[in-house]
């Protein structure tokens, strides 16, 4: 089952980068989020799909919106990924899928690689937007034009 427009998020709590424990619920609901479900750090369509939303993090943030990535990835891996490309938004691992499925998001490539799945919630904790492309440069340009669209 996939979370459709206008559903609501369902609530979960992942280790972010610093492992810290995030729970959805202290942001979700409150002001508009991009989370984006990613395949793997360090690859390249994952860092350049990254480094996208880190290079127009500010517009987000203008806007009053927070960026979080997740994927299978360790804390440890998100750390290091983190580091060397000074993302400042958060990273969360999602070890053992969890939430991923939660989402509904379906592996790609035959199956063999998770899947890149960019969501857009509004301020009220609703999906208003959501994009499934394993093209990584297109994700934050069609998020930040969902959020714009929202004001």
């Amino acid at each position: 089952m996939s979370i459709e427009k206008g559903d609501s998020i369902p609530s979960f709590e992942l280790n972010d980068q610093n492992s810290n424990i995030f729970n959805s619920d202290d942001i979700i609901g409150k002001k508009p989020v991009v989370i984006y479900f990613y395949p793997k750090d360090f690859t390249p369509g994952c860092t350049k799909e990254a480094c996208s939303f880190r290079d127009s993090y500010e517009d987000f943030k203008e806007i009053g919106a927070e960026v979080i990535g997740i994927s299978n990835d360790s804390e440890k891996s998100h750390a290091k990924f983190s580091a060397k490309y000074n993302l400042p938004f958060i990273l969360l691992s999602d070890a053992n899928g969890r939430v991923r499925k939660k989402f509904g998001i379906k592996k790609s490539l035959l199956g063999l690689v998770p899947g890149r799945e960019t969501f857009v919630i509004d301020a009220q904790g609703k999906l208003i937007f959501k994009f499934n492309s394993l093209d990584a440069s297109q994700h934050m340009k069609k998020a930040l034009k969902a959020i714009k669209k929202m004001n």
